[in-house]
């Protein structure tokens, strides 16, 4: 059976044989048949041209006709004849040029051949082709010299520009003054010549022979002709090509190119089909992302469909880095960035998140700092089932150490959405008149022991996450809500802090003791300051407590404590997944006697474990902070509160640790201090709680030394501090959200904290706790109120702009 391919003018006849080995073409013997029998008069004029092309030009399309007809075929016979000398002429002229400097070389056939690799030297008005950049090779027009060495050329683009002669990667043959406007219509025609399957038939043969070719006698053999036209062809054929030919050896813009092994071309072709599959692939995908752009919101895939097959997975997680500036590989970021320019998009992080956004992966308000830190927000099924484990097999250790104090009235107080309780108070009056207060701390420690695997997650996390939109435990939520924390009305175990303070506001005795509590009240802080308020008699217990941090406060005034209240914000985004989240924003005055009562008292816990670990010999993670020669009385022209916090909190020393003994901690006014009361939150406060029930069992075999602890206080800080990032990202964020979606031109009350810079200022909008800066009136002081109004809100771009309303 035989397949026949016509190729202007030209056959190449190939041989199906059962074997599969490699065809003969027959076009050079039909050539050399036809130019006997019917060129022979022309081949004493030294044409040279295939009788196929004269055919068509002789008997157009079937061969015959009448004396017209034959009158046009001589006509077209004589035409064909005058173009074939001109174009044999053209040939024999760059022939000459050619050996004007030929040299001989011995081939490994032993044969003496001209040497194909001679340049043609560069001249005006030459055709040739350059290499621009890495990925470019354009044809161009020599113009004139460029210095020694460098050519102006006139390009395929219609630009001028200058290249090197190791540009330059083909000088086409025959062609001399060649007019640059024509480079278009020259490459339109190589364009409707270029057929990479021609270079199959044409290394079937020359591999059969292992004969190495050169582009002009390629040409010769798949065009039937080394024109410049057919030369350049078979060139770029050769050149683009990455199947069939290699390089055999190169000078300067000439290459001979020799066939590849029929195993190497065979492998070549496996992996070409490989990419083709992967294109195809990669092509879907993009036609999904289109889709799922253009679907209405309710109709987009759900995550989980992006990450159903690893291949989808991986482009889209490649998406996700590129989106948070965490690629993982030089790969993945390039397979981003091919993902955005098919889909049309810039190659930027920004591009990549609004795509995600997009097709549904990612919430419009998705916490990217969150993805960035890469912070855990789930358990692992092995942490939960050891934490189910301790909830049911676990025994309490401590439990005929502890003492009974159920009878005691025992309030909690929190904001109204934590889950996590882990601290709770009483108070009675002793018959001398002094107020005795116990602090009643959570007892984790009753069911996690150091080490053990639940107590090294709760450590890699270092503290629990709180968010406007969700909290993320340090502990797993089931052991957590019903184990550790304090529950109304149910016997909770505990650790409780027992103080008696003096008159003055100083402690008088205290005790530390495991404990079982039974908590009566769960109050929010506006319920408590409502209690307060209304001075109920059977809430005496409450005013004890208000009664005993109004004088704690005055104590530790006098004591050089630096007053840092001020107004905070709380944020909780209700169904954060929907486009237009609901937002309840609260703004919490610390000057609010509710929050005085628990933040004292927080105060006086830390400051008796100080004080109880330094008697005992105890390594804690004691806290202290220097006050730097806080001069109080130079702020003291400011107003109290916010304005006279922000400028003391300006020049405030950072904190410092010490787990050996207690470090005055002058901010707070106190001699020593240890965070103790957060233990379900905070891992530090629980290896103060490991520490102290070690003491408590009637040892000083402490799971922790002095170096331990500030070993693991070094990693545990450090995640917290990534934490405080977070939520302080975050939280700016909603607050951002919350005011771009208030009413336009809406007035906000403002205190002005301090100057930046000039009449630049930094603010504090009062109905929000939000601290932002703006231009400000000339004339306006340090603590003046003034009306702002929002410009400008872009929570993404963390940009709020505010205007002084005059």
């Amino acid at each position: 059976m035989m397949s026949v391919r016509a190729i202007n003018g030209c056959s190449i006849i190939r041989a199906a044989t059962s074997c599969g080995g490699p065809p003969v073409s027959l076009f050079h013997h039909r050539i050399q048949r036809l130019r006997a029998s019917h060129l022979r008069e022309f081949s004493k004029l030294g044409l040279d041209f295939p009788l196929i092309r004269v055919k068509r030009r002789f008997l157009g399309n079937n061969g015959g006709g009448d004396a017209t007809s034959c009158s046009s075929c001589i006509h077209s016979l004589v035409e064909s004849v005058s173009e074939e000398l001109e174009s044999i002429n053209r040939r024999k002229r760059s022939r000459l040029r050619v050996r004007a400097s030929v040299k001989v070389k011995l081939t490994s056939y032993g044969e003496v051949l001209e040497d194909k690799l001679v340049n043609q030297e560069l001249e005006a008005g030459l055709l040739l082709e350059f290499k621009k950049d890495a990925d470019r090779v354009l044809l161009a027009v020599s113009h004139r010299r460029d210095g020694k060495k460098n050519w102006m050329v006139f390009d395929q683009n219609g630009v001028t520009c200058s290249i090197k002669p190791q540009q330059i990667t083909y000088i086409v043959p025959g062609v001399y003054n060649f007019d640059h406007t024509g480079l278009t219509d020259f490459l339109q025609r190589a364009q409707e010549n270029l057929d990479p399957q021609l270079l199959e038939f044409a290394w079937m043969e020359l591999l059969e022979k292992n004969k190495p070719v050169t582009p002009e006698e390629l040409a010769e053999m798949i065009y039937g002709r080394s024109d410049s036209l057919e030369s350049y062809c078979a060139h770029f054929l050769l050149s683009q090509d990455e199947i069939y030919f290699s390089v055999l050896e190169s000078k300067g813009s000439r290459s001979i190119y020799s066939p590849r092994p029929t195993e190497q071309v065979e492998e070549l072709l496996r992996r070409q089909r490989v990419k083709e599959a992967d294109e195809k692939e990669f092509q879907e995908f993009i036609q999904l992302l289109k889709s799922a752009k253009k679907a209405p919101s309710h109709a987009k895939p759900p995550k989980s469909s992006w990450l159903a097959d690893d291949k989808l997975q991986d482009k889209i997680g490649s998406l996700e880095a590129f989106a948070i500036d965490a690629w993982a590989s030089t790969d993945q970021r390039k397979l981003a960035g091919t993902i955005l320019k098919s889909m049309g998009l810039q190659k930027t992080s920004v591009s990549a998140l609004n795509l995600l956004i997009d097709i549904g992966y990612f919430p419009v308000h998705v916490n990217l700092d969150l993805l960035k830190l890469n912070l855990p927000t789930h358990h692992s099924e092995a942490i939960i089932k050891a934490a189910e484990v301790l909830l049911s097999e676990s025994s309490d250790v401590d439990a005929v150490r502890r003492i009974d104090l159920t009878h005691l009235k025992v309030y909690a107080i929190d904001v109204d959405e934590a889950d996590e309780l882990d601290d709770a108070l009483s108070a009675i009056r002793l018959q001398d008149g002094r107020i005795k207060i116990w602090i009643h701390v959570a007892d984790p420690a009753r069911y996690v022991t150091p080490g053990s695997k639940v107590d090294r997650e709760a450590r890699r996390r270092g503290t629990s996450v709180f968010l406007p939109t969700a909290t993320y435990p340090m502990f797993p939520e089931k052991l957590a809500m019903e184990g550790m924390s304090l529950r109304q009305g149910e016997n909770c175990n505990a650790v409780s802090v027992s103080v008696v303070l003096h008159p003055d506001g100083c402690i008088a005795e205290y005790s530390v003791d495991n404990s079982i509590i039974r908590p009566t009240y769960m109050l929010t802080y506006e319920s408590a300051s409502e209690l307060l308020h209304l001075n109920l008699e059977e809430e005496a217990e409450l005013r004890l407590l208000s009664e005993a941090a109004f004088i704690r406060s005055q104590w530790r005034s006098e004591q050089g404590a630096v007053d840092t209240t001020t107004l905070e914000t709380r944020i909780k985004v209700v169904n954060p997944e929907d486009p237009e989240p609901l937002i309840n924003l609260y703004v919490e005055n610390q000057a609010e006697r509710a929050m005085r009562l628990v933040f004292e008292m927080m105060i006086l816990c830390g400051e008796v474990i100080a004080t109880f670990g330094s008697q005992h010999n105890i390594p804690l993670p004691y806290r202290g902070q220097p006050q730097s020669n806080i001069d109080v009385s130079a702020f003291a022209h400011l107003p109290e509160g916010p304005v006279r916090s922000s400028s003391l909190v300006k020049v405030m020393r950072a904190a410092e640790m010490n787990f050996r003994c207690p470090v005055r901690h002058g901010v707070l006014g106190i001699p020593g201090y240890v965070q103790f009361t957060s233990p379900i939150r905070r891992y530090m406060d629980l290896t103060a709680h490991y520490q102290i029930k070690a003491f408590l069992r009637g040892g000083d075999n402490f799971p922790f030394s002095a170096g331990e602890l500030e070993g693991i206080a070094a990693s545990v800080n450090m995640q917290s501090k990534a934490v405080r990032k977070l939520s302080n990202s975050g939280l700016r964020y909603w607050v951002i959200e919350f005011l771009r979606r208030q009413e336009k031109g809406k007035k906000y009350t403002a205190l002005i904290l301090r100057f930046v810079k000039d009449r630049i200022a930094s603010l504090l909008l009062v109905e929000v706790g939000f601290q932002a800066t703006a231009w400000v009136s000339e004339g306006k002081q340090v603590g003046d109120e003034i009306q702002v109004r929002v410009e400008e809100a872009h929570p993404r771009d963390d940009l709020i702009l505010f205007k002084e309303i005059i």
